[in-house]
C-alpha cells in the first residue's frame, strides 16, 4: 500500500544468486568423463515502485534465493512515482506485449484499471493460489479478482495511518516530543492547525522549517478519512460515475489543504520529488501524514543521520487507510508457474513479516498481522516506536474505499493543481474550478 502506497529516485536492487553445480561422470576402472553443468535457474523478475525502502523485499528475495537455487528472484524497484511514471510505463509494456516483468506490483489506486484488463494477467487460481482466500480481509481479496471473476493479484501491505513528526524541531519550537503527548495536541484538524501556527511562530524566518511538507500527504490523509464518512468513495462512485464535484469528501480535503497553504504552514513541496526527499533528510519540515509504508520512505530518504529525529503519533481525525498494494503475474511471463510461487511467497505470512520488518509495510495477511513478530515490532529509526501495535490498532476498523477504473489518472491530474495552488502558480480563487476541470479531463 500513494500513494502514493502506497510512494524519481531510481533504485535497482539485484539479489539473484546464480548457482551452477558441476557434475562429474565416473565409471569403475575408467578415467573421469567430461564435466556437465546443471540447468540454469529459472529467473523471475519482480518490479516494484516506491521511495526509500519501497516494498521491503531485499531480505525476502535473498532468503528465497538461498533456499531455491532452481528459481531465483531478480528484484528491481523502478521508481518512487507510481501514477505518473510506473503506471504509464507498465501499461505501455503490457499493451506492447513485451518488456513487463514476470511479477509486477500494483498500487490499489490502479486496481480498477487492471481488473478491467484481464488479458494482461495470469489466472493465479490455476496454480492453487485460490486457497489463500482466508488469509486476507474480504475487501483485500476481492480487489484481486478481475472482471472475469479470476484471481489475478494478491495483496501485499495495507496503509493504516499515523502522523510522522520531527522531535528535534518540535523541541526547538517549545512543543512536546513524547508521542503520547503529541497525539493529544491534535484530536482533530482544527487543533492540528493551531499546533502548526505555534510551530511557525517559533520559526518565522524565510529559511526556517515549515510545519507541513506540502499538499499531497495532507490531502490524501484527509481524503481517506472523509471517504469513509461519505459512502466509501472518492472521485468515482460504485457505478463508475465521476463524482468529484459532488462528493463532500473531495471538497473537504481540498479546502483543508487550501487553508493550511494560505496560512503559510507548508514547505510547498510535491511528494516524491528530489527537493521533498532532501527536505526529509535536512529537516525542512516538521510533520507529514504517514500511512505505514511511508515510514520506509522517510527512513530511506533521511538515512542514518535521521535516526532518532523522527517519531510517529496518532493522526488527527481518527484512523484512515491510504495505500496498499498487490502483486500480479503478467501474461508475458515465460514461467507463470514459478512466478506464481514467488507471488505466493512474497504475499504469504513470512514474506509480509519480512517486508514489515524491513520497510514498515504493514501486512494485509491476517496470519502475519496476528504474529508476535508484527505485533511486538518496534522501529528503531522512529525512536523505537511500537509500530506493530500502532498500525495494528489503526487498521482494526477500516472499511474499504472504492477506487474506480480511472482513479489513478484523476488522482494524478488533480494533485498537480493542488501542488500549483500551494506553490503559487494557480491562484487560490481559481484552484477549485481548475481542480474540477483537471479531474473531468483525466476521467475522459
Amino acid at each position: 500500500m500513494l500513494n502514493d502506497r502506497r510512494r524519481g529516485r531510481l533504485a535497482a536492487v539485484t539479489t539473484m544468486t546464480a548457482v551452477a553445480l558441476a557434475l562429474t561422470s565416473c565409471g569403475s576402472g575408467q578415467a573421469d568423463g567430461p564435466a556437465s553443468t546443471a540447468a540454469e535457474p529459472v529467473v523471475i523478475t519482480v518490479h516494484t515502485f516506491g521511495g526509500g525502502e519501497n516494498f521491503g523485499y531485499d531480505k525476502a528475495a535473498a532468503t528465497w534465493n538461498a533456499a531455491h537455487p532452481g528459481i531465483q528472484i531478480r528484484y528491481q524497484n523502478l521508481t518512487d512515482r507510481f501514477e505518473d511514471v510506473y503506471l504509464p510505463q507498465l501499461l505501455q509494456r503490457l499493451q506492447a506485449g513485451s518488456g513487463a516483468a514476470d511479477v509486477v506490483a500494483l498500487d490499489e489506486g490502479a486496481m480498477g484499471l487492471m481488473k478491467a484488463r484481464p488479458q494482461f494477467f495470469t489466472d493465479l487460481g490455476q496454480y492453487g493460489l485460490g486457497s489463500r482466500k482466508a488469509d486476507f480481509p474480504p475487501a483485500k481479496w476481492d480487489n484481486g479478482v478481475n472482471a472475469e471473476g479470476k484471481l489475478f493479484a494478491l495483496g501485499t501491505d495495507i496503509g493504516g495511518m499515523t502522523m510522522c513528526y520531527r522531535t528535534d524541531l518540535f523541541e526547538k519550537a517549545g512543543l512536546p516530543t513524547d508521542r503520547e503527548e503529541v497525539g493529544k495536541l491534535w484530536p482533530d484538524w482544527a487543533s492540528f492547525m493551531e499546533v502548526g501556527k505555534k510551530f511557525q511562530a517559533a520559526n518565522p524566518g524565510k529559511d526556517d522549517p515549515r510545519f507541513l511538507d506540502g499538499p499531497n500527504t495532507l490531502y490524501n490523509v484527509i481524503l481517506a478519512q472523509e471517504a469513509q464518512r461519505n459512502g466509501d468513495i472518492t472521485y468515482i462512485d460504485k457505478a463508475n460515475k465521476l463524482v468529484i464535484d459532488t462528493n463532500p469528501a473531495v471538497r473537504t480535503a481540498f479546502d483543508t489543504v487550501r487553508s493550511f497553504s494560505e496560512a503559510g504552514l507548508t514547505a510547498k513541496l510535491a511528494s516524491f520529488t528530489p527537493p521533498w526527499n532532501a527536505a526529509i533528510k535536512k529537516g525542512g519540515f516538521a510533520t507529514m501524514g504517514c500511512p505505514a509504508w511511508m515510514l520506509g520512505v522517510v527512513s530511506g530518504a533521511a538515512g542514518d543521520s535521521g535516526k532518532g529525529k523522527w517519531d510517529v503519533a496518532t493522526v488527527p481525525g481518527g484512523a484512515g487507510n491510504w495505500g496498499g498494494s498487490y502483486l500480479a503475474v503478467t501474461k508475458q511471463s515465460k514461467h507463470p508457474k514459478e512466478a506464481a510461487e514467488v507471488v505466493n511467497y512474497l504475499t504469504g505470512k513470512e514474506g509480509q513479516i519480512m517486508a514489515f520488518q524491513e520497510a514498515a509495510a504493514f501486512p494485509s495477511s491476517l496470519p502475519a498481522q496476528r504474529d508476535p513478530a508484527v505485533g511486538d515490532l518496534r522501529n528503531p529509526f522512529f525512536n523505537d516506536a511500537p509500530t506493530g501495535k500502532i498500525f495494528g490498532a489503526s487498521v482494526e476498523n477500516l472499511r474499504p474505499v472504492f477506487l474506480g477504473e480511472k482513479h489513478a489518472q484523476v488522482k494524478t491530474a488533480v494533485e498537480k493543481i493542488l501542488e500549483g495552488m500551494d506553490q503559487g502558480s494557480v491562484p487560490y480563487d481559481q484552484a477549485w474550478q481548475r481542480f474540477l476541470d483537471a479531474g473531468v479531463k483525466a476521467a475522459g
